[in-house]
């Protein structure tokens, strides 16, 4: 189950097809080392997404 807190390296490292939904919310930079350390939380917020519509995404993925 992902939640905001999880960062986007360990959501890829449970799930790697997740990527694929993070890439189509607009977070193009999901490979990046950066990003790794980001919560999903903190990318939302940069990138502008809503983070209740994502988390859902990833979780029904």
């Amino acid at each position: 189950m992902v939640t905001k807190d999880m960062t986007i390296g360990e959501i890829i490292k449970q799930d790697p097809s997740r990527a694929e939904v993070l890439m189509a919310f607009g977070m193009g930079c999901v490979g990046c080392p950066s990003a790794q350390g980001e919560t999903l939380e903190e990318a939302a917020l940069v990138h502008g997404i809503n983070l209740e519509a994502l988390v859902q995404a990833l979780n029904d993925k």
